[in-house]
């Protein structure tokens, strides 16, 4: 499935807020490719940096939700967002909303440009090879 058809296919009220969400992620994060597949038993579109998932974009019945794992490992990028988001809902990694006025779009875009900075296959990288050496010393 393509991203148009995937937006294409949630509720009108949302499909303008969805295009325009997807439109800040690949225009203020140039390490990302979209693609809809399936997470946690649902399709979005997911964001991934050199195969591993970024962020990701769905809806579901009640509400729409941006996955963002650069705030997940950041405490101070989550607890930026979430004052300034103060009336959506946040998760651990992930932003629910049900409308626009939930996340207004000059924030989003300052929060995805502050998610582009972090490389996370690099923070990953290391943490694996620090868990490979201590095995070493063991």
């Amino acid at each position: 499935m393509q991203i148009h058809d995937y937006i294409s296919k949630q509720p009108a009220e949302r499909q303008k807020l969805l295009n325009k969400l997807h439109e800040i992620i690949i225009q203020n994060d140039l390490t990302v490719i979209p693609v809809v597949e399936s997470m946690m038993g649902k399709e979005m579109i997911i964001y991934k940096d050199r195969g591993m998932m970024k962020y990701a974009l769905s809806g579901v019945i009640k509400y729409m939700s941006l996955h963002l794992l650069p705030i997940y490992g950041s405490l101070v990028l989550h607890a930026r967002y979430k004052t300034a988001l103060n009336k959506a809902s946040f998760q651990k990694g992930c932003i629910n909303f049900e409308n626009a006025e939930q996340i207004p779009l000059d924030i989003m875009k300052q929060l995805i440009i502050d998610c582009s900075k972090i490389d996370l296959v690099k923070i990953r990288e290391e943490y694996l090879k620090t868990k490979k050496e201590e095995k070493k010393k063991k």
